[in-house]
């Protein structure tokens, strides 16, 4: 029984244990499927279970705007394929890369690939919330995302960084964006950027280190990025910008060149945040170097026939004056040009410097030798659509078959931005068709040339005063000048219209019409409170046309047509005047030939013009008379900031064919001519009521010295001291024959002309803003000599605006 027993207890033993090994292989294959689906999860949606066969069908689901069949062009998998785990794993790629969808799911469902999607949003409305320093017109201008434009993440990231960068850029470092999204129906959204734009981040402090030469408020005005001040609101210098940072290292490298410091060099340029970041601190750490003289200058010239003795006086640059970079490049510019115009139209010309740092001075050589002969084979015109080629063409200073000359070409680019009207020139050369031919291209870009400006101003003379005026600078594409403009004042009233045509007949000869109708009181006075004794109504028109010598003399001639009537006589207007009073007739020729070498027309520092003009009436009708006028003005700048200017005007006007010089063609002094009298202030005056008379001889003159006032070079403050001089004097008749009745109205008094040629003279001080709203000028000036019947004037004020 043991035994039997025991044989027993093992088979039940193997029954068991088989019925364990067939019920976890049993367990194993039902688990089998639910762990590769976990390991397919794992993998991601990309790895679909694929196994062997090939693609039956693709089925698109989750679309509502995207039609299927864009799905279908993303997948690198079509109906036929072999199943493919890397080629699933691509399609998802390509689908997400499109930016069309928030979500993509690829799996396969027997034979078939499933692709569930779920697409972004599209952008109904976008809108800005607390930006009160930039507007909406600005932010919508930076970011790229647009209305009916897919919504993703990463554009609105991209947009709010675009928003941050402008507004750092307006001097706001603190400001901060925070996108919204609004969900809409039909899968649409509405994004809101909501902005704290902070305070502003300004220049709190400018520091320079290693400037031992030069003082810090010297070097500040040198460099473009300024000081936060508060009279800086309308500027945007104050602000921090890593591009004008490197500018600024580039405006002092060039200001310690042109002084001489040769081996100046900008070590570093570090802006850094303050702690409660409102501001920047901008340190320029700087190493000077020694100062340079020039030493040997000397010219090697490798061109036929022309010593180097020829040309040295041309030089800018000599020996024993301090380094000046900006003198060696002035050189090289008038030894092209004098060496052209000599007929050596293909030289080159480059500097060898030798740096001695022994002795500190630079000696240099101007290596002169015969370049390559090229010529212009054609002039290219492009980005003109509304300006003709021939407006351009005209201003260049070569055409085709010239030889060619940078000189040249660089002055033409010059020549058409001074035109105003492109945006950008750019003048550039290439190889021609041929080695020694080139093609010159003026590549430009056109802007609005039409004007419309309206001014506001107050003057001493003409009390508060308003002008408007409607000009185009090119007219119909022509480069003809159209205006017409108005003035009205307490003094004067005008209305005029010019037109100007600066090639007539394809001619370098300026030729214009213009028609006035002015009406105005020439010896009234704001400040006086007196009713002006008469007023002068003129209309007429003129014809002119003008030539350009050289380049520093012109001429231009010029016939006028005007009607003057002497109108609205008070009842104690002189009787000189009352006699000349009525409607006259002016025909009348004249011509003024100007000479002018300043450096600049508005605002000059050195150099001097001079002008000679005469004009002769009685052309075929009219008053007849014969007017001479002289200028002449010099500059010369004492030191810097520092420019002496001497100024003088003469003038002569007699009468021909025995008849008088009128009131309204004699010469008047005072005012804005003579500072310290009142405008006609000085010259013949009627005994009685005192009104100016005019005069036929006069002249006038003034010595002004330009000082700087110590204050930041921005602020456009100038200041000035001056003598003015000058006198009026001579008038036919002196006295005149009264009737009982006149002689009644002047309490039987017989008026007579007060004159004297004496000298007049004058001093004082000034100041000039150039301020926001426009120039503003006060003068303060004592008449040292005068005559008892001048009229002085201490105070004198103007300014005005434009928008």
């Amino acid at each position: 029984m043991t035994t039997g027993g025991g044989v027993v207890l093992r088979c039940i033993s193997l029954t068991y244990v088989w019925w364990a090994v067939l019920g976890a292989t049993l367990l194993a294959a039902a688990a089998t499927p639910r762990l590769v689906a976990a390991q397919s999860a794992a993998r991601g949606p990309a790895a679909a279970q694929t196994g062997g066969g090939t693609v039956g069908d693709i089925r698109i689901e989750g679309v509502q705007r995207i039609e299927p069949e864009t799905v279908r062009s993303y997948l690198l998998i079509q109906p036929g394929d072999a199943w493919d785990d890397e080629r699933v794993d691509k399609s998802l790629k390509a689908l997400f890369a499109t930016g069309l969808f928030a979500d993509v799911n690829l799996s396969r469902v027997g034979n078939t690939l499933v692709v569930k999607v779920v697409e972004n949003p599209i952008i109904n409305r976008i809108a800005f919330e607390g930006n009160r320093k930039l507007d909406d017109k600005d932010l919508n201008a930076e970011i790229q995302l647009r209305p009916r434009v897919v919504y993703t993440r990463s554009r609105v990231q991209n947009d709010v960084k675009r928003i941050l960068d402008l507004y750092r850029r307006h001097g706001r470092f603190g400001a901060t964006v925070e996108p919204k999204v609004i969900q809409l129906s039909e899968n649409r959204v509405d994004l809101v950027f909501e902005i704290s734009e902070g305070e502003f981040t300004g220049i709190r402090g400018i520091n320079f280190i290693g400037n031992h030469q030069f003082g810090e408020g010297k070097l500040r005005g040198v460099i473009q990025t300024k000081e936060s001040r508060w009279y800086r609101f309308l500027s945007t210098d104050d602000t921090y910008d890593p591009d004008r940072l490197t500018y600024d290292r580039e405006l002092l490298r060039k200001f310690y060149l042109t002084e001489g410091y040769a081996d100046f060099r900008v070590v570093s340029a570090v802006a850094e945040l303050t702690p409660d970041r409102d501001g920047f601190i901008v340190t320029f750490t700087l190493d000077e170097g020694e100062r340079y003289r020039f030493g040997k200058v000397e010219v090697d010239i490798k061109l036929k026939d022309l010593p180097p003795e020829a040309v040295l006086p041309l030089l800018t640059v000599h020996s024993g004056d301090w380094y000046d970079a900006d003198a060696v490049e002035k050189s090289i510019s008038v030894l092209t040009e004098a060496l052209g115009n000599r007929g050596y139209a293909f030289v080159e010309i480059k500097p060898n410097i030798t740096r001695n740092r022994e002795d500190h001075t630079v000696d240099i050589t101007f290596a002169v030798q015969e370049g390559p002969q090229v010529y212009v084979e054609r002039i290219d015109i492009v980005g003109n659509v509304r300006t003709l080629d021939k407006v351009i063409r005209r201003e260049f200073q070569l055409v085709e078959g010239d030889a060619f000359n940078t000189t040249k070409m660089q002055r033409s680019q010059t020549r058409i931005k001074s035109l105003g009207f492109f945006k950008k020139v750019e003048v550039t050369n290439a190889p021609g068709s041929a080695p020694d031919k080139t093609v010159v291209t003026a590549e430009v870009e056109e802007q609005s040339t039409g004007e419309l400006s309206l001014g506001l101003g107050f003057s001493t003379t003409d009390g508060p005063l308003a002008d408007v005026n409607i000009r185009e600078r090119n007219f119909l594409g022509r480069g003809q000048d159209l205006r017409i403009g108005a003035v009205v004042s307490l003094r004067s009233q005008q209305v005029d219209l010019s037109f100007t045509e600066p090639y007539f007949l394809d001619k370098n000869i300026a030729a214009g019409v213009d028609i006035f109708e002015v009406k105005t009181s020439p010896t009234a006075n704001f400040f006086s409170g007196v009713t002006p004794p008469y007023q002068q109504f003129s209309y007429g028109g003129a014809l002119r046309a003008g030539y350009q010598i050289t380049d520093n003399l012109r001429q231009t001639f010029k016939y006028t047509a005007r009607s003057d009537d002497i109108i609205n006589l008070q009842n104690n207007t002189s009787l000189f005047i009352v006699l000349e009073s009525g409607q006259h007739l002016t025909s009348e020729i004249g011509q003024v030939l100007l000479y002018d070498r300043r450096d600049d027309r508005l605002d000059p520092t050195s150099g001097y013009y001079a002008s000679i003009g005469n004009d002769f009436a009685g052309v075929g009708f009219g008053v007849d008379y014969v007017r001479n006028k002289a200028n002449f003005g010099y500059y010369y700048s004492v030191a810097p900031e520092w420019v002496l200017s001497l100024t003088g005007e003469v003038g002569d006007i007699f009468g021909w064919n025995g008849q008088q010089v009128l009131l309204q063609d004699r010469f008047f002094v005072g005012g804005d001519n003579l500072r310290g009298f009142q405008s006609a202030g000085i010259g013949p005056r009627d005994s009685i009521s005192g009104d100016s008379l005019g005069g036929q001889k006069y002249y006038i003159g003034s010595a002004t010295l330009g000082v700087p006032l110590g204050l930041p070079k921005e602020l456009g403050l100038s200041g000035r001291v001056f003598t003015d001089f000058g006198t009026l004097y001579q008038i036919e008749p002196t006295n005149i024959v009264l009737t009982p009745a006149q002689l009644a109205q002047t309490g039987g008094i017989q008026p007579q002309v007060e004159q004297s040629p004496a000298i007049r003279l004058s001093a004082g001080v000034g100041v000039s803003w150039k301020s926001p709203v426009g120039p503003i000028r006060v003068d303060l000036a004592y008449p040292i000599r005068k005559e008892s019947f001048d009229k002085t004037q201490i105070f004198r004020v103007s300014f005005g605006t434009k928008f």
